[in-house]
């Protein structure tokens, strides 16, 4: 491996690029911040919702006679009395076909569905004058289930005489109604195989995580005539909006949503969810405005996590270690309904010219499947990077330089806006200090506990697109920003501001944001993607730009005068890819006769363009990487095979890492700038989760000479691989 280069200085800003805090930490560690279940009407009920106590049951008959006789109950609403469409639980089904005059959408999502699909999918819901008596009444509703047949295994839901959760199968159907896999080919991977001198297979499974943010769903709605006033923790007020709109048959200014404050997102609160519907029928219902709580069970159970997947690689190298066809067969778990796609990524980081991907996701009765930090990627790569640190070792060579060797660079067919893995993977090297730290045999070490080195890297999207952003200053010189973000955790309102104030020349103090509203904020793409800083952020450049254009032709507002600029690009890099990149080294001590792992050094190492605000930019690697720890050696949604129950929703069940369980991670950023974006930064939040599993499972492997498939990487697991 030969020493890395420098890469170029990018020149310093005068607001960006320095530490700052939070401009709404106070009001956060004060417990000033209101967040939805912060808020109080005049009037307010409390509502709770019935969930199913089956994976798959019909629902024959419900009573609700007793608990609407309970004094305070105001409103009950059930799939008999509201059958509402929740459009965005499920993509499938987005093309109607016209049958004997009808029109048929398959696979439609309802607020209350029938029959039910998994455990914990709503069934009925109570609104009434305090907490009590809403728990109250939904204990004395009668439900009469008859029950079906349940799978919660993705092979076994595609066998031949499976249960059936859809009357068109398990597998899930595309936006036509068509039940296909996804994936294609590239190249000629039977001639890529065929020139191959060995061929590697593999099996790797990894499992369900939920998104686990801290705050639990809420959501308080009320009416204003047919105007519908919806508080709620969502990662994108514009998006929400315009669900619940369409789903509720009004138009988008109908609604308004609002959220000041949420206490972490991951993909979880993107768009509406059922919650917010089911709080807009009970306040319609019953004059006044509600709150819908959810419980944390409630929580894990009925919105969604990252889906489980089963795969299948064969991997050709040719004599020099050059990779010659890969071939993915995968199945992803996406529980009965299909709200995200279920794909899966990592193969495209490197240069192999011949692939054969083919992925199935599957309905089972499991929770539902969606987004989670990076959605395909951290249970793509670590299949794929896992093989290839096992192919390295068969042809002898340091896992480092045989990624080197086979990584994706640019070409004159692939063009990149600017391109810095090489740096990235050598910087972490360096820093981390790999050729002494890695045993080029593993399980070298004597004595039960032993040492080991794991390295893995991405290539990830930072792609430009629309959003929208207002900028007003008045006579006294203070500027106000208009933003439809939401602030999921990364401090987007803080970034915002900087962006503005640096582009506008002014202190940041001079600047105040208006964001969480759809009502007085323009369209924003939403807290989903790692889009906020690089969309939004660009339209506050842009609108700054056009402030500043109004400045300088007519002077500055005096007295009430007041300048307004608004600006809604939607930039294009000219077909050029804008990716992040990242590399990341693990030494991992593994007690092989405890099954006891702990992490001794960790080095994450990013190019995420110029960085806009370091100190939260490091913490959100930080706590990307914990969350990809979890994921790699505690977290799953464990079910009992015999009655389809849910066995380890919550934190404690599902083995949440704590700051007992967090190492040191070191972050290094290499800055760049691109020319495209806000100053040209890219993304940070999704970016660190997506390496720590390989890198983990890597670094065991190095350690004990167990190449471990299956995720997480329990002690049990690890314990009887050693036995």
């Amino acid at each position: 491996m030969s020493p890395r280069q420098s890469p170029p200085q990018i020149a310093p800003l005068n607001t960006v690029g320095h530490n700052v805090p939070r401009i709404d930490a106070l009001e956060r560690v004060t417990g000033r911040a209101t967040y939805t279940r912060d808020v109080r009407l005049p009037g307010m009920l409390y509502a709770r919702v019935l969930t199913s106590p089956h994976p798959h049951a019909r629902i024959l008959s419900i009573d609700v006679s007793q608990a609407r006789a309970l004094p305070g109950v105001r409103a009950i609403i059930t799939h008999e009395t509201h059958e509402v469409v929740y459009g965005s639980g499920s993509i499938a089904g987005g093309v109607q076909y016209s049958d004997a005059a009808k029109d048929i959408t398959l696979h439609r999502r309802y607020m209350f569905d029938n029959p039910v699909r998994n455990v914990g999918e709503p069934v009925a819901a109570v609104a009434a004058v305090d907490r009590h008596v809403a728990e109250e009444a939904i204990r004395l509703i009668t439900v009469e289930y008859e029950e079906l047949p349940f799978v919660l295994d993705v092979e076994e839901a595609l066998a031949p005489g499976a249960p059936q959760i859809w009357p068109e199968g398990n597998l899930a159907l595309n936006g036509r109604n068509e039940a296909r896999p996804s994936g294609g080919r590239q190249g000629d991977p039977e001639a890529g195989f065929a020139a191959a001198a060995r061929v590697f297979e593999g099996r790797y499974t990894t499992a369900f995580a939920q998104d686990a943010q801290l705050e639990p769903r809420s959501a308080l709605a009320h009416w204003e005539g047919d105007k519908l006033i919806l508080h709620t923790p969502t990662q994108g007020i514009s998006n929400c909006r315009h669900d619940n709109a369409k789903d509720l048959g009004l138009e988008d200014h109908q609604v308004q949503v609002i959220c000041h404050y949420m206490g972490g997102g991951f993909g979880d609160k993107n768009g509406s969810y059922y919650f917010d519907l089911i709080a807009a029928t009970l306040s319609k219902e019953a004059g006044a405005p509600v709150l819908v709580e959810l419980s944390r069970k409630e929580d894990w159970l009925g919105t969604h996590g990252r889906w489980s997947t089963v795969q299948d690689l064969r991997v050709g190298v040719a004599a020099d270690g050059t990779v010659t066809a890969i071939e993915l067969r995968a199945l992803s778990g996406m529980g009965p309904y299909l709200r995200r796609s279920g794909g899966l990524s990592g193969i495209d980081a490197y240069a192999c010219p011949n692939v054969d991907r083919t992925i199935y996701p599957v309905h089972t009765n499991r929770a539902v499947a969606g987004n989670f930090r990076a959605p395909s990627e951290p249970q793509g790569y670590f299949p794929i990077q896992s093989m290839m640190d096992d192919i390295a070792y068969a042809v002898g060579q340091d896992p480092v330089d045989f990624a080197l060797r086979n990584m994706r660079r640019p070409t004159e067919q692939v063009r990149f806006t600017n391109y810095s893995m090489e740096e990235c993977i050598r910087t972490g090297a360096e820093l981390f200090d790999w050729g002494s730290r890695w045993r080029s045999t593993p399980a070298a070490d004597a004595g039960p506990v032993k040492r080991g080195a794991g390295f893995s890297f991405m290539m990830f999207r930072s792609g430009v697109g629309p959003s929208s952003a207002i900028l007003r200053v008045d006579g006294e010189g203070l500027y106000t920003l208009y933003v439809g973000v939401t602030d999921i955790g990364p401090g987007a309102k803080t970034t915002m501001a900087l962006i503005a104030a640096e582009e506008l020349g002014v202190p940041l103090g001079r600047v105040e944001v208006v964001w969480g509203d759809s009502d007085r904020c323009p369209y924003s793409v939403g807290e989903s993607g790692s889009r906020t800083t690089i969309m939004t952020g660009y339209a506050v450049v842009e609108a700054a730009r056009d402030l500043k254009r109004q400045i300088a032709e007519r002077g500055m507002p005096a007295g009430d005068g007041v300048l307004i600029a608004s600006a809604t690009p939607n930039p294009s890099t000219e077909g050029k890819q804008r990716l992040c990149f990242g590399a990341h080294f693990v030494e991992m001590e593994v007690d092989v006769e405890l099954g006891h792992v702990r992490i001794t050094k960790y080095v994450a190492v990013h190019e995420s363009g110029r960085i806009l605000n370091p100190l939260p930019a490091r913490d959100q690697i930080r706590g990307a990487v914990l969350q990809g720890i979890g994921m790699a050696l505690h977290e799953d949604l464990l079910y009992d095979a015999r009655n389809g129950q849910p066995l380890t929703a919550g934190y404690y069940g599902a083995r949440h890492i704590t700051h007992l369980d967090a190492p040191q991670i070191e972050v290094a950023f290499i800055e760049t700038d691109d020319g495209y974006g806000p100053f040209g930064a890219k993304t940070v939040g999704e970016a660190g989760i997506i390496l720590s599993p390989s890198a983990v499972a890597n670094a065991i492997y190095n350690a004990t000479g167990l190449r471990m498939h299956d995720l997480p990487i329990t002690r049990s697991r690890l314990l009887e691989a050693l036995a």
